[in-house]
């Protein structure tokens, strides 16, 4: 097949696109010669041209410097016959808050609409050194503030099952970019769920990676364990392809810890005999009637599998205030002086955030770590006695693309558009990796997604589980894409009231 100009690959005796394969198929087929980086490439060239008008997930483009990469890596492994590494002719987009030399990285903001980097984010580096293509940007909402991608300079992603409804965020863009086939791997980030819940509404899979495994550079809060950066796939397998890539300690990152496993995932895992609980609800929050219906055969699912399971979890008390008095600490660290100098051109959330973290005092600081070690020892006792703990991903399902956030769930108001992110927010104070994987659909079609959070430092061990739970739930598909709606630029009016509704206090 290389030199030739087909999109198509036989599958089980079917001819089916490229863009449609697993990026661990490509790699099969690239690294054996049946395909070109060249051929990839254009499939996927294609598949952004038809459906990006309409989901809006790719957001700066860069077909020209993709074109010529691609072919030098032909030329390269036709040359050498040594890949570039193990993404190699693999197209990606980076989430449009890492920065890309010679390619405008916005971070979602008027401030920076204009802004090209001079050098890479060490996550660009390891990609691209790695052999993936870039190919662009992908969409987040202004400085990654939000569970939802919108921003003033792009406009708002929309959800390829449903175009009315939000694709999550603030890794949206690059969680309806894998969804549509647009691309076969993709980075996001995840503080409070930024990179699980697009994953959730999007049907794919993420996995927020313990704190640590995945060096940041540069960083304005290295010792800083809340947000880290990780990868989404349409299978497990896509992910731990990544991983594999960018879960490795660099100098420069004090957290990054030298983790002692590989993300090969093979090896006979078995699910059966594991034992594991499901926590329908953390604790008490509030979740959509939609969503928990769904998440109900969770334990008849994990039955199935052989697991013995139970229904619980270690105790989320103090997690929420935990995790808002932090939060709210780095957001002045990092975006203090920012809103003070630009404050007019800024969203209404990262301003609120600013604002609410001025009002934090050292007392709060004290308080917050004293609830952050007792929510993480309780999690790790608990998991000490069960392998994984399996809970909501999202307490909705994919909501209004006109919403900043969801006014209420369940019928229980949001005091601020943190507070429906809560089933993500309180496993992040542990630091334990977390996966959302596709789970079902609503009776009105919209993805949900359910997340296996693992012991600290089994990455891999919560993608092999998730891998399981993944094909005995729903598998993995291409999304539909609705041809109803008119996917404007523009960005959807900005909701009332405003981020901060009622207001948070630390």
């Amino acid at each position: 097949m290389k030199g030739s100009t087909t999109d198509t690959a036989p599958v089980q005796g079917a001819a089916v696109h490229l863009w449609s394969l697993t990026a661990v198929e490509l790699r099969a087929r690239l690294l054996a010669k049946e395909i070109s980086c060249r051929e990839v490439l254009d499939s996927f060239q294609r598949r952004i041209e038809e459906v990006n008008p309409q989901v809006n997930a790719i957001v700066t483009h860069c077909p020209e410097r993709a074109r010529e990469a691609a072919a030098r890596a032909d030329d390269r492994y036709a040359r050498t016959g040594r890949p570039l590494g193990p993404l190699h002719g693999l197209p990606v987009a980076h989430k449009d808050l890492v920065d890309t030399a010679g390619l405008r990285t916005t971070y979602g903001s008027r401030v920076y609409a204009a802004h090209v980097p001079d050098r890479d984010a060490l996550l660009a580096q390891r990609y691209r050194e790695a052999g993936a293509i870039l190919v662009g940007k992908t969409n987040t909402p202004e400085f990654g503030a939000g569970s939802h991608t919108v921003n003033d300079v792009f406009g708002a992603t929309r959800n390829p099952y449903d175009l009315t409804r939000s694709a999550g965020g603030s890794s949206g863009g690059a969680a309806a970019a894998l969804a549509t086939g647009m691309l076969p791997i993709a980075d996001g980030s995840d503080m409070g769920g930024s990179l699980r819940n697009p994953a959730a509404f999007c049907h794919v899979v993420g996995l927020r990676p313990s704190a640590g495994r995945v060096p940041n550079w540069p960083s304005t809060a290295p010792y800083f364990p809340y947000p880290t950066n990780g990868a989404l796939g349409r299978c497990v397998e896509d992910v731990a392809l990544q991983m594999a890539v960018i879960g490795v300690p660099d100098p420069r990152a004090p957290l990054a810890a030298p983790y002692p496993e590989s993300f090969d995932l093979g090896g006979g895992f078995e699910p059966a005999g594991r034992r594991v609980a499901f926590d329908a609800d953390l604790g008490g929050l509030p979740v959509d009637p939609a969503v928990s219906g769904v998440l109900a055969r969770v334990p008849q699912v994990l039955a199935a599998l052989g697991c013995d399971v139970h229904e619980g979890g270690p105790g989320w008390d103090g997690a929420d205030d935990a995790f808002l008095t932090w939060r709210a600490w780095y957001q002045v660290l990092c975006f203090g002086e920012l809103v003070d100098e630009h404050r007019e051109l800024l969203r209404e959330n990262i301003v609120w955030n600013v604002d609410q973290g001025r009002r934090v005092t050292g007392e709060d600081l004290v308080r917050a770590e004293k609830q952050r070690n007792a929510v993480t020892e309780r999690a790790r006792a608990f998991l000490d006695t069960h392998e994984f703990l399996l809970c909501p991903t999202s307490q909705v399902a994919p909501f209004d693309i006109g919403l900043n956030h969801p006014p209420q769930v369940d019928g229980v108001p949001t005091r601020h558009y943190l507070d429906w992110m809560r089933a993500c927010s309180r496993v992040t104070v542990t630091g334990f990796p977390a996966a959302s994987v596709p789970f079902g659909f609503t009776d009105d079609g919209l993805p949900v997604g359910v997340q296996v959070v693992g012991r600290p430092g089994a990455d891999a061990d919560v993608l092999r589980f998730a891998g399981a739970l993944q094909e005995a739930a729903t598998g993995s598909r291409v999304a539909p894409v609705a041809h109803t709606v008119d996917a404007r630029r523009e960005p959807p009016p900005r909701s009332r009231p405003s981020a901060g509704e009622g207001s948070w206090s630390p």
